[in-house]
């Protein structure tokens, strides 16, 4: 769950929906949902690609972040 609420995060803080980070990473809107629920296991390509259209890193998605982060 560390990597789905860090993409939601990252993502709802530059202001991205589903479906513009979905065109961003060329995926399914609902796959990015189902990711973000915590859903679906993902590889590290699309891992990198997320944080590509992000403007992090995948380490970035994967660290545990602080609650006051």
């Amino acid at each position: 769950m560390i990597i789905a609420k860090n993409i939601y995060h990252r993502r709802q803080v530059i202001g991205l929906s589903q479906e513009v980070l979905a065109d961003n990473c060329d995926l399914h809107r609902t796959y990015i949902g189902s990711i973000e629920r915590g859903e679906r296991n993902l590889t590290v390509n699309t891992l990198a690609r997320i944080a590509k259209a992000l403007g992090c890193t995948a380490a970035d998605l994967l660290t545990i972040k602080n609650s006051r982060d």
